[in-house]
């Protein structure tokens, strides 16, 4: 491992020109107004690194926040030559039953005090013999509909069926999303699949730096012209999957394998990895950009949190683990947390996205959930476990901040809605793929802040 980490530091050496420090060449255009966005990136850093942050990560090793359920062993939908990673850091450990909070299991759809106040009401009528059955028929309707969250029509994302034997709870604590040596053709087929086929791009249009693609580093001037001429919706559409994968890139660098013997393990940044991912010489130009890409995504699922504070402001709404005094202080952590996200002052404005002709936006708004979902998918064709445990939380949580975007009128009646049949709802999975992914958009903004630093210290 040390003789691998030597040798990319003698190729970055080799490839890296004096023309400016390590520093700026990762981070020259990552500065200043960010396209189609009203905010800056130094405002970001400031707000994400001393605001959002610690909050955002005391909250996430909370109980409620901790424990993913998730199924693994979903079978590839797009190719048959699908096969399992033998690398040992690929691998995912679930949670034993003694390991998962009570309130988490049978009763993991109890997300509200009135759901199980019903429910008990519900039992009591039953116990009594009561003729009229109409509040346990209304009750236990409810009830399924909270678990089934009968909104499949506004999601932007395939969910796992939680009732699934193949369902498990995974602890995201004990499991973090780190670089495991998954790599290579195996991939570069996930990702090659997720922008050729599913960011509205014509094949006539080479994507730059496509390791599946010979010469590719010349397309770079064709595709930009192609992508500037796209909708502003379309346009945000790779901007977010960009984001995400830079996202994804930037963990991997911060938490690699450095050193590995018989006594320990050492995780930390790789620089050398981080340049060679976004050095803008290293990659033509192109890392950079995906750093800008990155703010861009913050933004997105930093608006949804600011949205959807009323839906978790309700008395009726708690963070239910079994644990009331644990769960009230978390509700309040929560509700801190969201209070300060709303008071972001350069929040992305979603109203000038879907907001041409009216049949059109709606089409284009269907378009781009089905693309989106499309791309959930492609996650269960991952062959590194951890990578797909970590690919599949963080698209379920983007898409989650998409159906909040796009559910205004929805969320805003909410407290005009009956208990039993709310205009908005969000099941556990995507509360807490919502959060977790936007703990790993925040902690990469807050990484990138580590590796200026780090950069700033070689030696020209």
């Amino acid at each position: 491992m040390k003789s691998f980490i030597l040798l990319a530091v003698l190729l970055t050496s080799v490839h890296v020109t004096t023309a400016g420090s390590a520093a700026h060449r990762c981070f020259c255009q990552v500065t200043g107004t960010l396209d189609d966005c009203a905010c800056d990136v130094e405002t970001i850093d400031s707000f994400n690194n001393k605001e959002i942050f610690p909050k955002l990560q005391k909250l996430l090793s909370s109980d409620y926040f901790r424990f993913y359920q998730v199924n693994l062993n979903n079978p590839c939908p797009f190719w048959t030559d699908h096969s399992q990673c033998g690398l040992k850091y690929c691998a995912v450990k679930p949670c034993t039953p003694g390991e998962v909070p009570e309130g988490l299991k049978s009763s993991s759809y109890k997300y509200s005090e009135e759901a199980s106040q019903d429910l008990e009401k519900c039992e009591k009528v039953e116990k009594l013999g009561a003729v009229n059955s109409s509040l346990s028929d209304e009750t236990l309707q409810a009830l399924q509909e909270w678990k089934k969250h009968d909104d499949e029509s506004d999601r932007f994302c395939m969910l796992d069926d939680e009732d699934s034997p193949e369902s498990k709870y995974v602890d995201l604590l004990l499991n973090p999303e780190r670089f495991t040596g998954y790599k290579g053709p195996e991939a570069w087929r996930i990702w090659n699949s997720i922008y050729e086929e599913n960011c509205f791009k014509p094949y006539s249009v080479k994507r730059p730096l496509n390791p599946l693609v010979s010469n590719s580093g010349e397309h770079g001037q064709g595709f930009y012209r192609w992508l500037e001429g796209l909708c502003v919706e379309k346009r945000a559409f790779f901007r977010l999957i960009s984001g995400l994968h830079c996202s994804i890139n930037i963990h991997l660098s911060a938490r690699y394998l450095l050193n590995e013997n018989w006594f320990e393990m050492k995780w930390g940044h790789n620089v050398s990895e981080f340049q060679l991912r976004f050095d803008e010489e290293l990659t033509e130009g192109e890392g950079p950009k995906r750093l800008r890409n990155l703010y861009f995504l913050y933004l997105i699922e930093l608006r949804a949190l600011a949205k959807i504070l009323p839906y978790f402001e309700r008395p009726t709404f708690h963070l239910y683990t079994g644990q009331p005094t644990q769960d009230n202080k978390n509700k309040k952590l929560l509700l801190e947390l969201l209070h300060v996200a709303k008071s972001f002052p350069l929040h992305f404005d979603e109203t000038a996205l879907f907001a041409g002709n009216k049949k059109e936006a709606m089409k284009l708004k269907e378009d781009f959930k089905l693309t989106f979902k499309n791309i959930s998918r492609i996650m269960d064709c991952v062959e590194c476990f951890k990578c797909r445990l970590w690919g599949k939380l963080q698209t379920q949580g983007l898409g989650t901040a998409l159906k909040i975007l796009f559910s205004e009128r929805q969320i805003e009646a909410m407290p005009n809605t009956s208990n039993t049949n709310p205009s908005f709802q969000l099941s556990r999975q995507e509360i807490v793929s919502l959060f977790n992914a936007f703990g790993r958009i925040s902690t990469s903004v807050r990484e990138l802040k580590n590796f200026r630093s780090l950069l700033s210290k070689l030696k020209q």
